[in-house]
């Protein structure tokens, strides 16, 4: 018996089509999560608005995943022997500033992907088995929250979320079309000063300067930066240094996070931090204490397998891959990185602002509702699908991304 070819050029020219239908209503959605924007773990608009999408449209739909208020998941299987491709999707906003970050349109552009693969799988139940258009394998679609510090991907890793999916997929929006994405390992570390009160004029001789403590800590890691690689990032915020400048502070708190491109490296240099600082209680009469919080972020293993794929389907809907780019390394930090230590996975940046627009900044908050964030919305959501054909159509990528992430 012969095996029927499955025209995925077929399939994905009708995914385009599907998305392109369904502009209209990716971009509302889309500019409804910008208008409210919710910080991590708190993303209860989002993650409904984007959640009841994936329902109406026909995939089975569960909320709360991994534990997480606002996390869910939407699948939608062929009934056909086949990959599971997930896609996954931030709505996490930043303090004071937004969607700075662009997070509104990720979210949107993979349930957008998701529920044209889920049409494509549906037309072809109705197709003969043997059908050209029998798009096999499943599609998931996980809601991720609090990429910005919450690890919420690092969480759903832990729980086992992401057992049984072949390969994982985000597109993050930025000022350049970069496929090969990078970051580095981050660790989140406060440190506390406790000191003693003494009034600053009468009896400073009486006192204990936990604040002094803390400066200590920032001129030791500034001169500690000459003797780091440089990958390395440090940097840090006073939280808490005093109540009045006539008393000698007893308590101040700092907030530092510690980058490098290295996990091991990493771990090292948090120690080095914490040295410093035990070196600044020593030279105060201060005790110090760490915390450790949130959940340390690896880096970024991109599949070279999925990538060429993706960029294969990037110049397919005439958007080209800024290669040199691919050159420098991501000093940002995701937990999509965690991600692709445990599947294979890629994280390709999109353009939706002029080029250099940094992140986290008022310019590229506007960009992401403008008719920039739009049109990287839709692109995204193309690309998206037609890479996910790619994949479950063709098996040995799958594979290949697999041995790939291996080692073999």
């Amino acid at each position: 018996m012969t095996q029927t070819t499955i025209d995925t050029a077929a399939l994905k020219r009708r995914a385009v089509e599907i998305i392109d239908s369904m502009a209209p209503r990716l971009i509302e959605i889309a500019d409804d999560i910008h208008a409210h924007p919710e910080i991590r773990f708190e993303e209860r608009y989002a993650a409904k608005l984007l959640s009841d999408e994936l329902e109406k449209a026909g995939l089975a739909v569960e909320r709360g995943t991994a534990g997480m208020e606002t996390a869910f998941r939407g699948d939608y299987g062929s009934g056909r022997p086949g990959p599971t491709i997930a896609l996954l999707g931030e709505y996490d906003a930043l303090p004071e500033i937004g969607h700075a970050c662009g997070h509104n349109l990720m979210g949107t552009m993979s349930v957008g992907a998701a529920i044209a693969i889920k049409t494509l799988m549906a037309d072809a139940a109705s197709q003969p088995a043997d059908s050209s258009l029998a798009l096999p394998g499943k599609v998931v679609m996980l809601g991720t929250p609090a990429e910005e510090g919450g690890a919420g991907k690092v969480i759903m890793v832990e729980k086992g979320i992401f057992n049984g999916i072949d390969a994982a997929m985000i597109i993050h929006p930025g000022s350049n079309n970069r496929v090969h994405a990078s970051s580095i390992a981050s660790y989140k570390l406060v440190i506390r000063f406790h000191g003693k009160p003494a009034h600053a004029a009468a009896s400073p001789h009486e006192g204990i300067n936990a604040l002094d403590a803390l400066i200590m800590t920032f001129n030791g890691i500034n001169a500690l930066r000459q003797h780091v690689t440089p990958d390395v990032r440090i940097h840090g915020i006073i939280t808490k240094g005093g109540a009045a400048p006539n008393i000698i502070p007893d308590f101040a708190e700092g907030n530092f996070v510690i980058r490098a491109a290295d996990k091991n490296m990493n771990e090292k240099n948090v120690e080095k931090v914490k040295n410093i600082a035990r070196g600044a209680a020593l030279a105060t009469g201060a005790t110090v204490e760490f915390e450790r919080t949130g959940i340390p972020y690896d880096p970024m293993k991109s599949n070279v397998v999925l990538e060429k794929v993706f960029t294969a389907n990037l110049v397919a809907q005439g958007v080209a891959e800024e290669m040199e780019e691919r050159k420098g390394g991501g000093a940002g930090s995701t937990d999509m990185g965690n991600v692709s230590c445990v599947v294979p996975a890629i994280h390709p940046h999109i353009a939706i602002a002029p080029k250099g627009t940094p992140g986290h900044t008022h310019e590229m908050c506007a960009a992401a509702g403008s008719e920039g964030g739009h049109r990287g919305l839709i692109i995204g959501a193309k690309v998206l699908a037609t890479t996910t054909i790619d994949l479950l159509t063709n098996p040995s990528l799958v594979e290949a991304a697999w041995k790939e992430l291996r080692g073999q």
